[in-house]
């Protein structure tokens, strides 16, 4: 079945860098584009980033110019790098995967700290 793990999660300063990962299985994973969410505390989740299959990549405007999805085919796995954290990207970090899918990983908590 589908799974879909992330890693990368932690405590970091404002102004500082995380990478988040997911490694995914169950499908091939080179059809799929992905996806990134993310669920603040207290809000509902929200898109941050999607990358497709031939690599093109789409933002909220939130996160534009600070962070960058990618997609290795050859390790099943999709990334996610954040730098100049700011506190309100404090939130658990999801990895999805749409279309008939429609599959989610249990996620990351990323805390920025002031």
């Amino acid at each position: 079945q589908v799974q879909l793990v992330e890693s990368g999660g932690g405590l970091v300063q404002a102004g500082g860098s995380l990478r988040l990962s997911c490694a995914a299985s169950g499908f091939t994973f080179s059809d799929y584009g992905m996806a990134w969410y993310r669920q603040a505390p207290g809000k509902r989740r929200e898109w941050v980033a999607t990358v497709t299959t031939t690599g093109s990549t789409s933002y909220a405007d939130s996160v534009k110019g600070r962070f960058t999805i990618s997609k290795d085919n050859a390790k099943n796995t999709v990334y996610l790098q954040m730098h100049s954290l700011k506190p309100e990207d404090t939130a658990v970090y999801y990895c999805f995967a749409p279309g008939r899918l429609n599959s989610w990983g249990k996620g990351t908590l990323v805390t920025v700290s002031s």
